[in-house]
């Protein structure tokens, strides 16, 4: 296989970014979350994977994904597939929508995606990820030139190949890797091993971006000078403090007042009825630890059957302080994303 051209310039206005989560980093979310971080605390963010099964998937949609762009952080489109035609031309649609930057997901441990040999099945086979990688860097050069990126755990049952993956992502061409620390038979369990990390850095020369267990603001640093990561991946954390990249301690109301704007964005953005979005709600106060408001009574929040009781609680949080500090950067405006009406708990994919 031919050497690629060099890698593409990284388009992250800071070294801390939001992971793409299924379920999650739909527009909605996303927004709010670059609403309340300044471009020189969060760098960037990513779409929820585009599944690609054997047709490329249709431009129409991938702008759905994306949003309009309307803060200077990035958002980057991830996909996710096995083959390597459909993908490479999902990538130069995806550039000709829009997006600043295509990431290719080699990390999601769902059984759907195993069973499609996609997502983390293709940690068993580095030779794979390399044809992957290269056919959507060649794609993206095709269309334009933006950079493409890849994301992967650490092994599949164990993290033996880590650094032959690792290589495979830098010689098909990317521009930057990034490492979850766990595998995929560890799934989403707390302890994490950064060593791993450590390990892709010392591999290969392209930037690493680390992700796994951080959650609180100066994890971000810790993690990069823990293991030479350029730059550090927040997931989970994320949904626990929407403001882990700027460090702030929010109030109780502040805290409930993200929920509550998060319900009427995704009312105003689609029409998934109100059940839809308490279970959206739901999945972020599964985590949620900003302002306090779950952390003792998290229980009783996520066994609350009527929406309009779990609204009513977080609307007499947010009504208890008058003077809530302004925090949002940028102004708001509304995406043409309509996400699904989900009244069940979405397990978060970071």
């Amino acid at each position: 296989m031919p050497d690629p051209s060099p890698p593409r310039r990284l388009p992250f206005t800071a070294p801390n970014l939001l992971a793409p989560m299924e379920g999650v980093t739909e527009p909605c979310f996303r927004d709010l979350v670059l609403a309340r971080n300044a471009p020189d605390l969060l760098g960037g963010a990513f779409t929820e994977f585009v599944r690609v099964v054997r047709d490329p998937v249709p431009a129409w949609t991938l702008r759905e994904h994306l949003g309009p762009a309307r803060f200077p952080a990035p958002v980057g489109l991830q996909l996710m597939g096995s083959d390597p035609v459909a993908l490479a031309e999902s990538a130069r649609r995806a550039v000709r929508a829009g997006a600043p930057v295509v990431d290719l997901n080699f990390g999601c441990p769902a059984k759907g995606a195993i069973a499609g040999c996609a997502g983390s099945a293709l940690l068993r086979d580095p030779a794979a990820v390399e044809r992957i990688v290269a056919a959507c860097r060649a794609g993206c050069d095709e269309a334009g030139g933006i950079p493409l990126t890849a994301k992967i755990r650490a092994g599949y049952d164990d993290d033996r190949l880590l650094e032959d993956l690792a290589k495979a992502v830098e010689s098909g061409g990317a521009s930057m890797l990034t490492v979850h620390c766990r595998t995929r038979a560890e799934l989403y369990r707390d302890e994490v091993d950064w060593r791993r990390i450590a390990r892709a850095v010392a591999a290969i020369s392209i930037p690493v971006c680390g992700n796994g267990g951080i959650r609180v603001h100066a994890d971000f640093a810790r993690m990069r000078a823990e293991t030479g990561c350029a730059l550090a991946m927040a997931g989970r954390g994320a949904l626990a403090d929407p403001w882990i990249f700027t460090g702030d301690s929010v109030s109780a109301p502040e805290a409930a007042r993200f929920l509550l704007e998060y319900r009427s964005e995704l009312l105003a953005r689609s029409p998934a009825s109100l059940r839809g979005a308490a279970g959206r709600v739901k999945q972020l106060l599964r985590f949620y630890t900003a302002g306090g408001i779950a952390v003792e009574n998290r229980e009783s929040w996520l066994r609350e059957a009527d929406p309009e009781r779990l609204f009513a609680r977080l609307e007499r949080i947010a009504g208890a302080s008058e003077a809530a500090p302004d925090r949002t950067f940028g102004e708001k405006k509304k995406s043409s994303l309509a996400p699904g009406d989900r009244s069940d708990l979405l397990e978060c994919r970071a």
